[in-house]
């Protein structure tokens, strides 16, 4: 379980990388922070190109972070994720970063959300993993 003080850290450390990021064209830094199942915290803010289609989000980022700062073979799964915006409260994923976050955490990834954290299972069902491929 992750107790109120930690919910603190991963946002305090998600606002911290929000400042980071690089976003001139939409102007909506975001900001990203999750808890490893090894004690670690990993960040990603997001990183906008002038083609906009090939921006990276804050999860990506985060994900990257997590395969590089993991030891080869054990990268370490996500067990808790905040993420924020300019706007006040936390900021749920898009689509594409639920599918990224899915592979490196699962169902059972809490995501922080207005109302309190939940499983990554209730915003994404039916999540496509590799047992879905030959």
């Amino acid at each position: 379980m992750v107790d109120d003080a930690t919910w603190e850290r991963l946002r305090s450390a998600a606002r911290a990388a929000r400042e980071l990021a690089y976003a001139p064209y939409s102007r909506h830094p975001v900001g990203a922070a999750a808890l490893v199942d090894d004690g670690r915290i990993v960040t990603g803010s997001n990183v906008e190109n002038a083609s906009l289609g090939v921006t990276l989000c804050a999860e990506c980022a985060l994900v990257g972070d997590l395969v590089r700062t993991g030891r080869p073979g054990d990268r370490g799964r996500l067990i808790a994720f905040a993420c924020v915006g300019p706007n006040p409260g936390p900021l749920l994923p898009c689509g594409r970063c639920r599918q990224l976050l899915f592979e490196h955490g699962g169902d059972d990834l809490l995501i922080d959300r207005e109302g309190g954290p939940v499983p990554l299972s209730l915003l994404f069902p039916d999540g496509f993993s590799a047992d879905h491929l030959p």
